[in-house]
């Protein structure tokens, strides 16, 4: 049987060439095995990545990301994309939901970008295939004081918040099937002539019209950045840049309930049910009882984690007293036995400080993403943490190790080297996928190369074959008899027509490449033009849509 050796090269151990700088810096076996999903936000490439930093999937939109991305159970893509907005342009702003298959295929789009309204930051998927979107909607100058705002505020149109659902439709289109919208519950201490008028302390569940953070010029008066939904309780959480806080709302209303302050489940329409991180915003509190520092991506911790029910924030930390630091914090609402948030007469809401949080040590300094960011519980306990604006996504476990550190590698020009500086690299958010996620089922999920350029060769295995012999659909299957010798010696168990058989290391790299015709029986060796380094290579077998994948491990 003749073999014909046509390529071999491979990243040998060796002195490392350049400084590392980006990709993974290190993975530790406490860490999570699973599958991430990234956006950088100045690519218009969406990445599915293994925990060794290897490219699983991409996917590529005509836009940049505004700002979220996430992998659906059916193995599709969604994504929001940043239409350019002459009249919405501050941070956040996208105007677009795109869903993509997995061979990067658009299926549906969305445009929400207008002059009176436009889509920002996040969406949410919910279990009956509608999206929750955050839109900004346009109020002008005399509609913000007609509705209580402070005339020495208002020196310019205010985009308040809305949450949208929305029921897709064909290719391009969606119908608008619930809604709630901030301006519907507002109230203000400074015109009794005003039908908001109110104690702001006694009202909790409204928006101070004349609370602000920051510039009183700034439109973008609440800057929500992230919404997540619970199926369980009905209900929609929200985080508030502005405000410092997060919020929770019930979603069983009606459109017309969720505009008052009764029906629902709860019984309250569309009041705020719950809010913490900054009392003062309810008339409850000072600015030393001060929790939150602006904050993202509040979610609810899912069924059978641990902290399961609780809810997550990422904590920016712009402004704290002692200095600039991002935290992760876990909450624990008090509620009573009916499922209610407790409130008590003239106290903030409930819990005095988070149950668990994460900030680095020993120098909290050392890690601060002042916009941006976020952190998910992992099924193992571990938290995956997204520093945005430094690329910088890590886990720890619940004691506060690091156990997986990766610098995302893509900038607006595209890829980095090794030894790049890595800049221009913002990641809004990441979110993790376990190995046996529904969306992988079926999906080809070779490892390519990492995404950075001349990546460092490193062991790294994940979420790779674990069989030594995979039998395809179409019958081919093959056979390792005894590797790295000075040779692999390959027996075919069916008929194999012409192919190429490719070994690779776990970055990717190739270290070898055969074309092979065997029948059933016969064995080859496929020499290996150097001595391969200890560990673990993927032996890949292709023959126009078949494909075979072989694991194998050298001590």
């Amino acid at each position: 049987m003749k073999s014909i050796f046509t390529i071999a090269f491979c990243f040998l151990a060796g002195p490392i060439l350049a400084q590392q700088t980006v990709g993974l810096f290190s993975r530790l076996p406490a860490s999570e095995d699973g599958y991430v999903l990234l956006a950088p936000n100045l690519s218009k490439k969406t990445y599915l990545i293994d925990k060794c930093g290897r490219e699983i999937n991409e996917w590529t939109s005509a836009y940049t990301p505004g700002f979220s991305a996430y992998l659906l159970e059916d193995g599709t893509l969604l994504r929001t994309g940043y239409l350019a907005n002459s009249l919405f342009t501050y941070a956040g702003s996208g105007g677009l939901i795109q869903r993509f298959d997995w061979n990067n295929n658009l299926l549906w789009s969305l445009n929400i970008s207008s002059t009176t309204e436009c889509q920002h930051h996040d969406i949410c998927y919910l279990p009956n295939g509608n999206i929750l979107a955050i839109v900004w909607e346009l109020k002008t100058v005399a509609q913000a004081i007609a509705a209580g705002r402070d005339s020495s505020l208002a020196g310019s149109d205010m985009w308040p918040d809305k949450i949208v659902e929305y029921q897709p439709v064909g290719t391009n289109s969606a119908n608008i099937v619930w809604e709630w919208h901030a301006w519907d519950h507002l109230v203000q201490d400074r015109d009794s002539t005003k039908r908001n008028y109110g104690k702001i302390a006694d009202n909790p569940g409204k928006l101070d019209i004349n609370h602000i953070s920051g510039s009183p010029a700034n439109p973008d008066w609440l800057h929500l950045n992230s919404v997540a939904y619970n199926a369980q309780l009905d209900q929609i959480i929200l985080s508030s840049f502005y405000f410092n806080e997060i919020w929770i709302i019930d979603h069983s209303t009606t459109t017309l309930q969720a505009r008052g302050t009764t029906g629902g489940q709860s019984g309250r329409g569309g009041e705020i049910l719950y809010r913490w991180g900054n009392p003062e915003a309810y008339g409850r509190g000072t600015v030393a009882d001060r929790k939150f520092f602006e904050s993202h991506d509040a979610h609810w911790i899912p069924q059978g984690f641990q902290d399961a029910g609780k809810i997550m924030v990422f904590n920016n930390g712009k402004g704290r007293p002692e200095g600039n630091y991002s935290s992760v914090e876990v909450i624990a609402p008090d509620m009573d036995e009916n499922g209610n948030y407790i409130l008590n007469q003239n106290l903030p809401y409930g819990p005095i400080s988070p149950s668990w949080d994460y900030s680095a040590a020993p120098n909290k300094l050392s890690f601060f993403s002042p916009v941006m960011a976020g952190a998910e519980r992992l099924p193992n306990g571990n938290t995956l943490i997204c520093e945005a604006t430094e690329g910088n996504l890590f886990e720890v476990t619940p004691n506060g190790s690091t156990v997986w550190k990766y610098v995302n590698p893509i900038a607006i020009s595209g890829p980095l080297k090794q030894g790049d500086r890595a800049d221009q690299n913002m990641v809004f958010r990441i979110r993790q996928y376990p190995i046996g996620y529904k969306g992988l089922k079926g999906k080809s999920l070779v490892p390519r190369a990492p995404l950075e350029l001349n990546p460092i060769p490193n062991n790294c295995t994940s979420g790779s074959p674990t069989s030594v012999s995979i039998q395809q659909q179409d019958g081919q299957e093959l056979r390792v008899a005894n590797p790295f010798t000075q040779s692999i010696e390959l027996e075919a168990l069916s008929n194999l027509n012409s192919g190429t058989a490719t070994l690779l290391n776990m970055l990717g790299q190739p270290c070898g490449q055969w074309s092979l015709n065997l029948k059933a029986g016969q064995r080859t060796s496929l020499p290996l033009q150097h001595l391969l380094p200890a560990g673990a290579y993927l032996l890949q077998w292709t023959n126009g849509p078949s494909r075979t994948q072989i694991k194998l491990v050298h001590e």
